[in-house]
């Protein structure tokens, strides 16, 4: 017993760890699955409840994410087993719900249980936590087989430094951007490529009826549509097989001037630029970047690098940009989801050729540019 106690304890251990840390690199990743959840939440109940945990989503991914690599290295080491597991078996319980609900609501795609570096399906990650649910209550009902592997006070310090590394490694991300990039806009990927739909697409199959009205009777046709004497009133489209692989990874990248043209080829297809992306300027935060921003903007212009400012707030970061200061950039408006996933840092620099990442800096590495 004391053996399967063991590999249990590991096997949950490890995972818990692992979970925690693949979500360390990009807790703003979790941060806007959580608001995903909350938001459709709101649809159905409590919905002040939801919005404000909406707007403390990044607290709670900062804890969720803590909790479980602590915890994991807690199980580990054989530190206040019995605090532990009950903690362990009440995030499990909470995952399952969450994975329970993305699998047989079909109202949300994936949980994002290991990020976005290791996506899953949802009965993948269904299935993985009812496994993991099934340890934490062998391993509850069997603690007593579980010693700390060190004695005295070690166990703690260990648990100790766990806590402050994982809280150092996300603020570090948060500011720098995430030290591994698993989304679409990272280093070396083509952005108008990846806006194409894949090679390999199986499109949805949809079958479509048509409603048609006579003398106050309403009646459907699939076939053998009726005569001129008929009033046309609705069409229903239903799906009758889902197709595969049929949205590109990047299908909500867009830019359009002030006009309101699509201006996304004519800016990708130039040679060489940067793309200032910032979400909103009242995060942004400017006092931290202007200084080197400014300085940036000076050498950008005497090499002859355009600087184009992306942002889903066009009004008031041309205000900032263009008549509380004088940098004359042009601003382009891009969806605000789209630009959360390509710059985590609000702002964020890249470095581009053509329509392919050549590197890209969160505000705090502003200055890598003037090297």
């Amino acid at each position: 017993m004391k053996i399967a106690v063991t590999v249990a304890r590991i096997l949950v251990g490890v995972l818990f760890i692992f979970s925690g840390l693949v979500k360390a690199i990009d807790p703003l990743g979790l941060s806007y699955k959580m608001e995903e959840f909350f938001e459709k939440w709101a649809e159905t109940i409590l919905p002040n409840l939801m919005n404000w945990l909406t707007t403390h989503s990044f607290m709670f991914s900062i804890l969720m994410i803590t909790l479980e690599v602590v915890l994991g290295v807690a199980l580990l080491v054989g530190w206040r087993k019995k605090l532990v597991l009950r903690l362990l078996l009440l995030l499990i319980l909470f995952f399952t719900f969450l994975t329970s609900y993305v699998l047989f609501s079909g109202k949300i795609k994936a949980c994002g249980c290991f990020g976005d570096c290791i996506p899953l399906t949802p009965i993948q990650t269904f299935s993985k936590d009812i496994a993991l649910l099934l340890l934490c209550i062998f391993l509850l009902r069997k603690q007593k087989y579980i010693e700390p592997i060190f004695k005295e006070k070690l166990p703690f310090a260990i648990v100790l430094v766990s806590l402050i590394a994982t809280g150092l490694l996300q603020m570090y991300v948060v500011e720098h951007l995430p030290i591994v990039d698993c989304l679409p806009f990272k280093k070396g990927n083509d952005i108008l490529a990846l806006r194409k739909m894949p090679a390999d697409a199986v499109p949805d199959k949809f079958s479509y009826s048509f409603i048609y009205e006579k003398a106050g009777v309403k009646k459907e046709f699939t076939t053998d549509f009726p005569d001129s004497t008929w009033t046309f009133v609705d069409r229903k489209q239903t799906l009758v097989e889902k197709g595969k692989n049929n949205v590109p990874l990047i299908n909500d990248f867009s830019l359009s001037d002030a006009a309101g043209n699509d201006s996304t080829e004519a800016i990708l297809t130039k040679p060489a630029y940067y793309l200032f992306m910032i979400k909103n300027m009242q995060e942004a935060e400017t006092d931290k970047w202007q200084s080197v921003f400014t300085d940036v903007v000076k050498k950008a212009t005497q090499q002859h690098i355009p600087i184009y400012v992306l942002t889903a707030d066009p009004k008031a970061a041309n205000t900032f940009f263009n008549v509380a200061n004088s940098y004359n950039l042009p601003i382009y408006t891009t969806d605000g989801t789209a630009i959360k996933t390509a710059a985590r840092a609000n702002p964020t620099m890249f470095v581009m050729k053509g329509s392919v990442v050549q590197q890209k800096y969160s505000w705090a590495d502003l200055k890598e540019l003037l090297k």
